[in-house]
This record gives structure tokens, sequence and C-alpha cells, in this order.
């Protein structure tokens, strides 16, 4: 997704973001072909009282903070529509606005919301910036692109849980013993989901499985799953480009051939050459576990990722 969101998110220039910030007080329109994420301001995850005001620039991030935050604090995420492609999204006068006043930003990084960092320089904002892709450690190697969806990474969650206990502790210090207890509380539950997926590698590890795109992979990788599908495949679906005919064989033998015993697929990007995919996974009698890049409605992210991992458990058994 680094090269889409860089074509589509990151070509918005410090010039146009200073134009935006300029227009803030009149109407907050986005340009042609924004998803339903993009044409509205942030959306408040938390009514609370305190001057305390956070901004993620996806509600994935968002909602670790209202974790940690509770509901004195003021959190609002820019990309929040569950049913939004999140590489079509396009930012508009009034995230920007948000971002300019916001105590705490919390950003993906990698590539994933470039616009964001855009937007805090055209502001001139001096609000502390947490960059998860920085946080996590990971960099490209070997020549391949790095994973950005690092939310999927348990260990790099509880790494920016803790900066954003830190932060929020700094900024409001009278509240820091209630920051750190639900911080506590938090990576509590985070150890949960990793003892799951050491459960399902302790059963399974080896055994093939299926992608369209390296959304799950950290969840995958550290529940001791092989990765089968071609690179050239999954890094196709991701740059929009099409799959080269050999490879799309290669793939779909794997479903043909039973290689895999499990398609974990993004619904929120589709198109036909997925969709060819994921009808030769259900043709074989193979389990479809269908995940997101932003959390669905009604979800938070612990409950969001115990199920990811329970269904991946279950299709692998």
């Amino acid at each position: 997704m680094n090269s889409r969101l860089r074509q589509g998110l990151g070509a918005l220039s410090l010039a146009t973001a200073a134009v935006l910030l300029t227009a803030c007080g009149s109407s907050a329109g986005t340009g042609a072909g924004a998803s339903s994420a993009g044409s509205s301001a942030a959306s408040s995850s938390a009514g609370g009282a305190s001057d305390v005001s956070v901004v993620a620039s996806t509600n994935v991030w968002g909602d670790v903070v209202q974790q940690i935050a509770g509901t004195d604090v003021q959190v609002s995420s820019i990309i929040s529509d569950p049913s939004a492609d999140p590489h079509s999204f396009e930012a508009n006068a009034q995230n920007q606005l948000a971002l300019s006043k916001a105590s705490l930003v919390v950003v993906n990084g990698g590539g994933y919301d470039d616009w964001a960092g855009d937007m805090l320089s055209a502001a001139k904002s001096t609000a502390p910036v947490i960059n998860a892709v920085d946080v996590s450690g990971y960099t490209a190697t070997g020549g391949e692109e790095l994973n950005e969806h690092v939310w999927y990474d348990f260990p790099t969650v509880d790494k920016v849980a803790q900066q954003i206990t830190d932060q929020l502790s700094s900024i409001d210090p009278a509240d820091a013993a209630t920051y750190q207890a639900n911080l506590a509380t938090f990576q509590g539950k985070l150890k949960t989901l990793e003892e799951q997926e050491a459960a399902i590698k302790a059963a399974h590890s080896g055994v093939g499985v299926a992608i369209t795109e390296p959304v799950p992979n950290y969840v995958l990788e550290a529940s001791g799953l092989d990765i089968k599908t071609p690179e050239e495949f999954s890094e196709a679906i991701e740059n929009e480009t099409d799959v080269p005919a050999d490879v799309m064989q290669q793939t779909l033998a794997q479903f043909n051939d039973k290689q895999v015993k499990a398609l974990v697929y993004n619904e929120q990007t589709t198109g036909p050459q997925t969709d060819q995919v994921k009808n030769a996974a259900q043709a074989n009698g193979i389990p479809v576990v269908p995940v997101t890049e932003t959390l669905p409605e009604g979800k938070d992210y612990l409950g969001w990722m115990t199920d990811n991992v329970t269904a991946i458990a279950q299709a692998v058994s």
C-alpha cells in the first residue's frame, strides 16, 4: 500500500495543506474520488471534558488511545468509516484543523498516512507525534517493502500504548495514575492475544495459508503459519497493478491442489483478481477469513483482534 498511498495521499503538498488550513473556517469539501471517511471531519471517539485532545490518523490507533485515555480525554480519528477503502482517503480542511489543535497526534507511519505529517508541518504544530512504524523498529530489508500494517503486530501495539501513556502523563500529570492503570489493563489483554497466537503456533506450526494483501501477516507469522501466496501476487494487489498470468496461475493452484488451509482476505480492498482467488478458495472448500484495515463498527481494538485471531485458529484447525 505504500506506493498507492504515496500516489493517492502523500501527494498532498505542503502548499496545498497550508491552503486547507486557511480554509478551515469555510466549507470543508474533499477532492474527487474521496471516500466517505474523507467527506467528514475527524470523528470523535469520546465526549470527555478534559482539555487534552488526541487526534489519530485512523480509528484503530484512536481506539488504542481511548483504551489508555479513558472517557475524559477527547479522542478523534480521521479515517473512521469501516466500509471505506483507506487507500482512497483524501484529507480535508476539517481534518487539518483537528490536527492543528491536537495536544497529541498518533499516526501509523510507514507511508500509510503521510498526509498527516504534511498537514502537521503546514500547521506548524508543536504537538508530540507518535509514529507507530517508527516505534515498531521495523525497516524494509533485503529489497522487500516494509509491511506498514503494524497494528496487527501485538508487540508493536504494546510499545505504542506505552508511548501514548507516557505522553498523556506528561501532558496531564494529574491523571497519570489513571493512564498507567488503563495501560496495565490493556497490556494484560494484549498478552492474552499473544498467548492465543502461541497456541496456534504450537498446534499448527508450518500450516500453509494464503493472503490477498499483507494486512494480517504479522499475526499469521506470530502464529507460526506459512504464507504461501507468491509475493508478486500480493504486491500487485497492493499496488493496484495486474497480476502476471503465471503468478495468478501459481496462486490459484494453491487452492486447487489444497496447499493452503485458509485464505485471509482483505475485504476492504477488492477487485476482479482478489474475487477470483476468493472464489477459488470457496470452490475448494477452503475457509475464507475476512480482515479489515480499519476498526469495524461496534468493535474496539481488542475485541476486533480477538475475533481475527479466533477466526484464523478455527480456519487452520
